[in-house]
């Protein structure tokens, strides 16, 4: 009985260094609302997604080497919880990335976020999701890029978090033989207090020639407010588009946020022969039931012209030169 008893004290205490040494979590969340958007004379009325948050599913882990040294995997899907299904052509399509941390920082590959799409979309109030979302107002301006938000095959290195606020990345991605897919990407900031500032530069090739983006943007929290700004500017052979943006996150009580954003999207002469100029104004509030659920509102105007045909999620087809209007409300859970 001891000898017994001494064996499930033994393998109980190599479980626990495991443990220790070693962790797996199963996270993600569900966004469903309800939604009206218009657009050039029609209407659509739809359970939309991803109001304020991302809709996903996923796994990460991190196993302790020792000496500081650190190595992790992340795989992330996403999931349209209107229909019950996920991205076909990539199950994984969000994120798929092993690393090595430590000290030094971390060594990342795979696919996941860019850092010229994180470098303004860490400062929309609206976080890049639903009507409100500032994404849709940056254009590639037919340069044969068809997004920046992520990149297959990345490199990339992450400064360390110990740096007195500090922060940065530098990303390069090989295009492996696919137009619009060669990729570099750097981003530095600084983040301490209430102040949060982030300068980015990335270039695409695409089409023999090299899209472009350098990104200014910052925030500041006076308490009573939060104010936060980017200044994006694209650039693909002589056209160029100017993207500014201006929010703010105001808490009401101890569960609520009220949000706000301005965004004006401009293109130069060569570069109206593919879109014109977008303005966006959106408002919201977010009403949190616990940590990890939240009710929500969030109205959105999209005004056009020129060749300019940018909409809100969900809205009917926008001929060039008119306007897109969003309205949506919903429900979040993540766990």
């Amino acid at each position: 009985m001891k000898k017994s008893l001494l064996a499930l004290a033994v393998l109980a205490s190599f479980a626990s260094a495991a443990s220790a040494q070693s962790s797996v979590t199963l996270f993600g969340g569900l966004d469903l609302n309800l939604r009206y958007a218009k657009s050039s004379g029609a209407t659509l009325k739809t359970m939309g997604t991803d109001g304020i948050y991302s809709s996903r599913w996923g796994v990460r882990g991190v196993e302790d080497l020792g000496g500081g040294l650190k190595a992790g995997f992340w795989l992330e899907a996403a999931i349209n919880p209107d229909a019950g299904t996920t991205n076909a052509a990539r199950y994984w399509h969000r994120r798929t990335s092993v690393s090595l941390m430590g000290d030094f920082g971390e060594v990342r590959l795979g696919r996941y976020l860019t850092n010229q799409f994180t470098a303004y979309a860490d400062f929309d109030p609206f976080g890049t999701n639903g009507v409100g979302d500032v994404n849709k107002m940056h254009q590639f301006m037919g340069s044969g890029v068809s997004s920046g938000t992520r990149a297959d095959n990345i490199v990339g290195y992450f400064l360390p978090g110990n740096l007195g606020g500090i922060y940065g990345s530098a990303e390069v991605a090989a295009g492996e033989g696919a137009i619009g897919n060669k990729y570099v990407g750097v981003r530095l900031g600084y983040a301490a207090g209430p102040l949060n500032v982030s300068g980015a530069f990335a270039n695409v090739t695409a089409g023999g020639s090299d899209f472009k983006r350098t990104t200014f943007s910052g925030s500041y929290d006076l308490g009573v407010a939060k104010l936060t700004g980017a200044y994006t500017q694209g650039k693909w052979q002589a056209r160029k588009q100017t993207v500014v943006q201006i929010g703010a996150l105001v808490p009401v009580g101890s569960t609520g946020t009220f949000k706000a954003s301005y965004t004006s999207g401009n293109a130069n002469t060569a570069a109206e022969a593919v879109t014109g100029d977008s303005k966006q104004f959106a408002v919201g509030y977010i009403h949190d039931l616990s940590k990890r659920s939240a009710l929500y509102g969030t109205l959105s105007r999209v005004s056009n012209s020129g060749r300019a045909a940018v909409g809100v999620s969900g809205s009917p087809t926008v001929r060039a030169g008119q306007a897109s209007t969003g309205f949506e409300v919903g429900v979040k859970h993540t766990f």
